[in-house]
């Protein structure tokens, strides 16, 4: 059994549908300035309408595999995260089995909001060494659009819909050295995403985002920080060793905190949010595809990820390219 786990190729997929800030000035009460300002964010992705979260996710999961250069056949795993889902049931995972023509391979998708696709990285690592899976094809996809309130422009300008996918496999070279996953239930009410019929909550929080913004952007920085110490500790790696920053792109100013924290030029992160926005689970795959596509993160170069989302769920991921 080989023992460790290698990222071998990446694809992202965004609509074509783009919305300016300047478009959703027409259907929200904000301005552009004000955006830019407070998140970064200039302009974001929509799917049309008929395109899903699974659609997505397919293209790019093909192109993971042309940039991985293996067939589907070759796939024995898949893991999306995802929070909007096409269906509760079946899963993206089980719809790519059957679209990409896969054997009849283990495929489920994880629920972790934002740090869904470490999370779904973390478990296809872990399955990959334990020898369950030799190839796994790992995606994060969201269509966030089905859920914004456009009267909550706090909330609404964030998001934009987006899928990013990585094959990994068992190599008898270190990739990926470590992930680090968390959770704290007992903050859910601070983001919180209702893409249902209500139980327990009131009716004007179905299939809405809701966040209490200051509470957020608290914890995201906490937990961005401790994560990422925790990974570079336990790897025995010094902040100045880091080639890359491979953030979540949730809002400028959460990337800026923690780049200031590790000591970072603006060189060494990658920034995708003014771009795409917040694409929730895609937004890491989205970002790292896009850096190892246009040259920027070479092979052999350390890169370390962290991503903080409603659950309240965060995650760190070291990898060498």
């Amino acid at each position: 059994m080989k023992p460790y786990t290698r990222i071998i190729g990446t694809g992202h997929y965004l609509p074509s549908n783009v919305l300016t800030n300047e478009d959703v000035e027409k259907v929200c009460d904000t301005k552009s300035d004000w955006i830019v300002e407070r998140t970064g964010i200039e302009q974001r992705h929509f799917c049309e309408d008929g395109e899903g979260t699974s659609d997505m996710a397919e293209v790019a999961a093909r192109r993971a595999l042309e940039s991985a250069g293996i067939s589907a056949e070759e796939l024995d795993l898949i893991i999306v995260g995802t929070s909007s889902p096409d269906y509760g049931s079946p899963s993206v995972a089980a719809i790519l089995q059957d679209r990409l023509g896969c054997k009849t391979i283990c495929a489920f998708d994880i629920s972790a909001a934002c740090t869904g696709f470490i999370y779904s990285l973390g478990v296809a690592d872990s399955m990959v060494k334990a020898g369950a899976a030799k190839t796994a094809l790992v995606i994060g996809a969201e269509r966030i659009s089905t859920y914004i309130d456009w009267e909550e422009r706090n909330t609404a300008v964030l998001f934009g819909d987006g899928a990013g996918a990585a094959i990994i496999t068992a190599s008898d070279e270190p990739g990926i050295l470590s992930t680090h996953l968390h959770a704290d239930g007992s903050k859910k009410d601070i983001l919180f995403l209702n893409n249902g019929k209500p139980v327990y909550e009131p009716q004007d929080r179905a299939n809405k985002v809701s966040m209490v913004g200051p509470d957020v952007f608290k914890n995201a920085v906490k937990r961005f920080s401790e994560v990422i110490d925790q990974c570079l500790t336990e790897n025995n790696v010094a902040k100045e060793d880091i080639d890359w920053l491979v953030p979540h792109q949730a809002n400028l100013r959460i990337i800026q905190a923690v780049q200031k924290k590790l000591g970072m030029n603006d060189e060494q992160v990658v920034v995708t949010v003014n771009k795409t926005a917040n694409n929730s689970a895609a937004t890491v795959p989205i970002a790292l595809d896009l850096a190892i596509r246009d040259g920027r993160i070479k092979p052999g170069q350390l890169v370390i990820s962290a991503a903080f989302g409603a659950g309240l769920t965060w995650g760190a991921l070291l990898l060498r390219v």
